[in-house]
């Protein structure tokens, strides 16, 4: 499935996948994938964007074309919250993530059908399209589980409980100019302690999507509906960001027992979850 279970159409042509609701969307729900998001907000003014207002069962109704699963409307509009006095709005470009989403899956597992090469070529140039017009995804999507290097973006003073529908979730959120800062730190030291390249190159991908938004943009973890299933219990007591940073921290003063003590705490915490993406 690919990134965030949204339907491929050729082009924008809605002909060729003519979605259809399942009728019961609350029965159907559980089975669409648990995700975690990381989203970059813009300290703009949300006037340009419509605002994306959570509209409980509609937002649940799963859809299908035959081939894909999704549950994420197409509409071109954003997320806008107020943070620290200011109002943020996060771009959702829900088409573009979307194919970006197929191209990164078939491109990783390329003996899977999952388009052929004439829709592969097409969603290029789609993607090229918005490329061109200065379009880019503004949220990372994660199925089953939170990547760790995701935390390091993070301080866990920055650690939020919030109410959600379902229970409690988490959330984190910081200043763009920390984030980089933080992540490059992270690179720096897995570099020197002689961690391997494509370890280290995933974090380093990280560091340059964050560095091409604006430094006064607001970066949010949000554990999503990953949270939907772990205990209000565990979530309470998650300080994944403070492990993470704790093992970075024992790394670069050389104690390696203690940051794989660190480090084991919030692997093992994720490990089952982990594993989830790999079993689908």
């Amino acid at each position: 499935m690919p990134r965030s279970g949204h339907a491929l159409r050729r082009a924008a042509d809605s002909s060729w996948a003519v979605p259809g609701p399942y009728r019961d969307p609350l029965r159907y729900h559980p089975c669409v994938i648990s995700t975690a998001y990381l989203r970059v907000y813009l300290a703009d003014d949300p006037a340009g964007f419509a605002l994306h207002v959570e509209s409980g069962a509609d937002e649940r109704v799963v859809r299908s074309d035959g081939r894909f699963v999704w549950d994420e409307p197409m509409t071109e509009d954003a997320f806008v919250t107020t943070w620290h006095g200011v109002t943020y709005a996060c771009p959702r470009h829900t088409r573009l993530r979307m194919v970006e989403g197929v191209l990164a899956f078939s491109g990783s597992f390329p003996k899977i059908p999952l388009v052929t090469e004439d829709e592969r070529e097409i969603l290029k140039n789609e993607l090229a399209t918005h490329r061109s017009a200065n379009r880019r995804s503004h949220i990372l999507a994660s199925a089953w589980h939170v990547p760790l290097r995701w935390f390091g973006a993070f301080s866990a003073s920055e650690r939020e409980i919030y109410d959600r529908a379902d229970g409690i979730g988490i959330r984190y959120r910081t200043g763009m100019g920390e984030a980089v800062d933080r992540v490059g730190w992270a690179v720096r030291v897995l570099d020197d302690a002689g961690f391997p390249a494509p370890v280290i190159e995933q974090v380093r991908d990280l560091e340059r999507w964050l560095a091409e938004f604006p430094a006064g943009s607001m970066l949010e973890l949000d554990y999503g509906t990953v949270a939907d299933d772990i205990t209000d219990g565990d979530l309470t007591f998650d300080e994944s960001a403070a492990d993470v940073r704790e093992s970075i921290e024992a790394l670069e003063r050389g104690d390696g027992a203690a940051s794989r003590s660190a480090y084991t705490r919030v692997a093992r915490r994720w490990a089952g979850r982990q594993a989830l993406t790999f079993a689908n």
